[in-house]
């Protein structure tokens, strides 16, 4: 792996350990503040539509600016969104923290820096070995991310030993996560990106247009489904469902998040044998079925087993679907194709939360599971019947 690679592997570490704690912290955060699960779902709304703004603007310059330039400038807003955020008390404040900021409350890489790192990343490795890189790009989100969601613990050890006040021990996580953004910084300066061949210089789309529009518009089905249960929400409903202390919780996610990591150990041997097509349909289709069956579970207990089941499968498809991406588009428009798809999934999982929120006001019920899960599954089958016979250089 090149030093390239490092440095970006490193840095997905840092915001995921970052993201890990505060995709816990934001729900007990604003509930503390009196918000209900309407205006939860409406703030991650606004913080999956300003990554989806932000990205999209990326996408406009990708092709223009030199890409670490753009990380260092995404890392310093990290770094003001934890400060702002521990600064704000007040709900429509954090709002437009949320909406301007690099905040993620979902378990996966929704930001502004993912398709700038996945552009560079597919410049480091041969074909053969892309699927391979994105996956340890994953694994190091998925493990290091666990371990955030683990130190998201971390108020209530400082409210009982330090006896701090409960609030003010999870600012000092979201300080935490501001000083992450100044470490992403001091990272990205780094980075050396070579000089842009006439071969390899970044393009808008071109003579892919059409293929990306399409894997565009599919991915956002999924994520639409996807933000019905964001990290966030779904920990909001564990605490609302079964009354989970954030300590439980934290366990639970880290455990999860580490059930995600195994699966990125898989996914490069699975893509090779069966195609990355395939990766990505036969192992999220049981993962929505898990999702499908929580509602009905009868316990906490088997609650957490399924979800579990489902943590271990859902991210099979993720690097399999990148190095996908990357390998049916020209490499010039590789920067271009990382944001176009990006964009729209961002929007499209933006559009559910508060639908999400105003759902857990109104029932009881998971209804959010249901619709989530249901709607992962015809993305599933849509992505079969669509792209299942156009094969990567090579799987030819």
């Amino acid at each position: 792996m090149t030093s390239r690679a490092t440095l970006l592997l490193t840095a997905r570490g840092l915001r995921a350990f970052g993201d890990g704690f505060t995709a816990l912290l934001i729900p007990v955060y604003l509930t503390g503040i009196g918000a209900d699960p309407l205006q939860i779902g409406i703030f991650t709304t606004a913080t999956l539509v300003g990554s989806a703004a932000l990205t999209l603007g990326i996408g406009f310059v990708a092709h223009r600016l030199n890409p670490r330039q753009l990380l260092r400038g995404a890392a310093l807003l990290m770094a003001v969104t934890g400060f702002c955020f521990a600064a704000a008390q007040d709900f429509w404040p954090l709002v437009l923290v949320g909406l301007v900021g690099t905040l993620n409350p979902s378990a996966g890489d929704v930001s502004l820096f993912l398709p700038l790192e996945q552009s560079l990343l597919a410049q480091t490795d041969r074909a053969e070995q892309r699927t391979a890189v994105f996956a340890r790009y994953s694994l190091v989100g998925a493990v290091v991310g666990a371990l955030g969601a683990l130190a998201a613990a971390l108020p209530d050890v400082v409210h009982q030993v330090l006896g701090w006040r409960a609030a003010d021990a999870i600012r000092a996580m979201f300080v935490l996560y501001g000083l992450i953004g100044l470490l992403n910084f001091a990272v990205y300066r780094r980075l050396s990106v070579d000089a842009p061949t006439h071969a390899t210089s970044p393009t808008p789309l071109g003579p892919s247009r059409s293929i990306v529009i399409r894997l565009a518009a599919l991915f956002s089905l999924d994520s639409f489904g996807g933000g019905f249960l964001v990290q966030s929400l779904l920990a909001l409903w564990l605490f609302q469902q079964f009354g989970l202390s954030l300590a439980t919780a934290a366990a639970f996610f880290f455990w999860s998040g580490l059930f995600s990591a195994a699966s990125f150990l898989i996914a490069p041997a699975l893509a090779r044998r069966i195609g990355l097509i395939n990766t990505m349909v036969f192992t999220h289709i049981p993962s929505s079925v898990c999702l499908l069956l929580v509602p009905f579970a009868p316990n906490l207990p088997t609650v957490m087993a399924l979800l579990l089941a489902r943590a271990a499968l859902s991210q099979l498809d993720v690097p399999a679907r990148t190095s996908y991406v990357m390998a049916v588009v020209t490499p010039p428009e590789r920067a271009a194709a990382a944001s176009f798809t990006a964009v729209p999934r961002s929007l499209a999982a933006a559009a559910s939360p508060a639908i999400a929120g105003w759902l857990m006001t109104v029932s009881a019920f998971a209804w959010p599971l249901v619709i989530g899960g249901a709607l992962k599954i015809v993305y599933d089958l849509l992505l079969l019947a669509q792209f299942g016979k156009i094969k990567p250089p090579e799987e030819r």
